[in-house]
């Protein structure tokens, strides 16, 4: 693996824990009252999104160990360019529903390097 492409996936591994952490004991309401919660759960999706789509220019092999690659990145220029349009309940769901599964993932592609 290219030195690169293990630091971007060093980036997703921390924003993906630190989202964890955030979110940890906090519920939909928690989050949807709390704007610093909430700015910070769609910063650390921007840095997953940024890094997943660095590793995809340049090393999109890699891209194989995660699910829904392109919907990462996707989400991440919602996030930046449609900041208009980001319903709550939807960020809040992805980070209940698909945080753990990418997480573990991650965590296998880290273990193989």
């Amino acid at each position: 693996m290219r030195p690169e492409s293990l630091k971007w996936l060093q980036d997703m591994q921390q924003a993906a824990d630190l989202l964890a952490q955030f979110t940890d004991d906090k519920s939909a309401e928690d989050y949807l009252g709390d704007a610093l919660l909430r700015s910070a759960v769609e910063r650390q999706l921007m840095i997953i999104g940024e890094a997943l789509g660095n590793l995809r220019r340049e090393d999109e092999t890699l891209l194989g160990g995660l699910t829904e690659p392109h919907r990462i990145i996707a989400l991440r220029h919602i996030l930046v360019h449609g900041y208009s349009v980001v319903e709550d309940l939807v960020i809040w769901d992805i980070v209940q529903v698909k945080l753990p599964a990418l997480r573990q993932e991650l965590a296998l592609l880290m273990e193989t390097e």
